[in-house]
């Protein structure tokens, strides 16, 4: 009977200790970095609501470096340069409005992709060859499919949030593309600190560098 009891004591102890050491992965952890937390599917607002938003800025994660966070839905921008494509050219040249706002890269990019694609160079300048948005559209890089070119306030958002607090890996001796465009001009940025940080207007008949975003 004593042997009884005590086989079920352990029994019981063995369960208890089973289920207090339970672990819910999810919920943030502060003994691991950020990266292992967001590997182990913490919520990035989670994270911004022990760290803040800065915590996430220039934290290299998933094939780039995180320069946005959506404080609504826990959405996160991804950059990182593609310096290897060289200078390329904008494509077709044409009178169009693209969209200036953080996030919209995609958009942009998807429409100014389907405005080369649909000749609306007709009272502009064709493009024979390959060109930015499109390279970026068909591009597979850091085992991802979903890159586009940021737009005129998601550059300023890199430079501002990663590039000048000495993170990433991007080209000081490069002019950027973004894909916001005013009629004829589209905005470039140059990440050198001689620039001043800020994207202005540009030609299409230039050729500058890539920059490429994904959205998480």
């Amino acid at each position: 009977m004593r042997i009884t009891i005590f086989n079920s004591f352990v029994v019981l102890f063995l369960i208890s200790c089973t289920n207090n050491d339970s672990i819910n992965l999810t919920i943030y952890n502060p003994e691991l970095s950020i990266i292992q937390n967001l590997d182990n599917g913490v919520s990035p607002l989670d994270i911004v609501a022990d760290l803040g938003v800065t915590s996430l800025h220039g934290q290299e994660y998933a094939g780039g470096y995180i320069f946005h966070v959506d404080e609504t839905d826990g959405s996160m921008l991804i950059a990182t340069d593609y310096s290897e494509a060289g200078i390329t050219a904008w494509g077709d040249i044409f009178d169009f409005d693209t969209n200036s706002i953080i996030g919209s890269g995609l958009t942009n990019t998807e429409q100014i992709v389907a405005g080369n694609a649909n000749d609306n160079s007709i009272n502009g300048v064709e493009h024979d060859g390959d060109y930015a948005f499109k390279t970026v559209l068909d591009l597979e890089y850091n085992n991802f499919d979903d890159w586009f070119i940021p737009s005129r306030d998601s550059m300023q958002a890199i430079y501002d949030n990663v590039h000048v607090l000495g993170m990433g890996d991007f080209n000081d001796n490069l002019t950027y593309w973004t894909s916001t465009k005013v009629g004829y001009a589209p905005y470039v940025m140059n990440f050198s600190f001689d620039w001043g940080g800020v994207a202005l207007p540009g030609l299409c008949t230039n050729a500058n560098g890539i920059m490429i975003v994904r959205k998480l």
